[in-house]
């Protein structure tokens, strides 16, 4: 049986640009949440997180450093956006 041909272009399509899109779109929103809500965001993933509790540690009542590294997560998934024109 034969696909159509919208399906076969989906199934067709490069995968790592939209893995590497996906990923710029998780930096930039989590980026912006971190910004905005940083002690509400940290406070979500300090405990009991399958492991991202050893990621935010340093995050932990240090609402300034969450913000400055939000900016960098936005900076660099805005540029790893970018990248994808090319």
């Amino acid at each position: 049986m034969e696909r159509p041909a919208e399906t076969q272009a989906l199934t067709h399509a490069p995968l790592v640009p939209r893995v590497v899109e996906m990923a710029a779109i998780f930096m930039v929103g989590d980026g912006l949440i971190g910004l905005v809500q940083p002690q509400r965001h940290v406070d979500l993933w300090k405990d009991r997180a399958l492991g991202a509790e050893v990621t935010v540690r340093p995050f932990v009542d240090r609402p300034g450093r969450r913000r400055l590294y939000a900016l960098v997560q936005i900076a660099a998934g805005l540029a790893l956006a970018a990248r994808q024109r090319r």
